[in-house]
């Protein structure tokens, strides 16, 4: 199997179709269900700006767009994905508007967005840079971003979760899913992401301003919000 561990988007888009099918249940069976409690408060951040219209970029199986739509009944919601056999989950799951869409080069007009979200998908984009400069085009001025993703912890916790990152996780995820390479490039990934102060600057220089990190348990997740400038 071709190795996705470069975010060549041909390889990324052929993994994510290839695990579509057992994707939700690999997931909250290997983070324990806390990634419900992840989306929750990302969710709930996006309530507290009472947006419009809201792009959920990277949607998936689309569970982030539905925690913002049971939050924002009123709200136009859009999950894009550049993997159709995820959208078919989501849609199956109620997501009422997707769109396949090339995250560098989104199918939507300038500032067309009050929100565009994020979570678990800008690690996988060919160019993080590129990728945010696209959510800003999409935005209104003074429009919220919120990048959810993995995070490397500090302090004691780091050395046990490298491990269950490295050694347990892609074991386990073969029994799930089938697709061990998968969950080897989810490790890889990981570990090349910048986080903490090292993600606000790439969002503050790529369209966004006053980025703001809030790890979640214990740094394992982090939470990004900026502003369009």
């Amino acid at each position: 199997m071709e190795t996705a561990s470069t975010r060549d988007p041909a390889a990324v888009r052929a993994m994510f179709d290839s695990i579509a099918p057992r994707y939700d249940v690999a997931n909250h069976l290997l983070s324990g269900g806390i990634d419900f409690w992840w989306r929750h408060r990302a969710a709930e951040m996006v309530r507290a700006w009472q947006p419009q219209c809201v792009l959920d970029l990277a949607t998936g199986s689309g569970d982030l767009a539905l925690a913002i739509a049971r939050k924002l009944p009123q709200a136009d919601v859009t999950g894009a994905d550049f993997s159709a056999e995820m959208l078919a989950i989501a849609r199956r799951k109620g997501v009422a508007k997707t769109v396949v869409a090339d995250a560098l080069q989104l199918p939507f007009g300038d500032r067309e967005f009050d929100v565009v979200t994020v979570a678990f998908g800008l690690r996988n984009m060919a160019d993080w840079g590129a990728a945010l400069r696209e959510m800003a085009r999409v935005l209104e001025v003074g429009g919220h971003l919120l990048v959810l993703d993995f995070s490397i912890p500090a302090g004691t916790l780091r050395p046990a979760y490298r491990f269950y990152l490295h050694r347990c996780l892609p074991l386990l995820a073969a029994v799930v899913t089938g697709h061990k390479n998968a969950y080897d490039y989810l490790a890889a990934s990981i570990e090349k992401f910048p986080s903490g102060g090292a993600m606000t600057e790439l969002i503050d220089g790529n369209g966004f301003s006053s980025a703001r990190a809030r790890p979640l348990s214990g740094g394992i997740a982090t939470i990004y919000t900026a502003t369009k400038r």
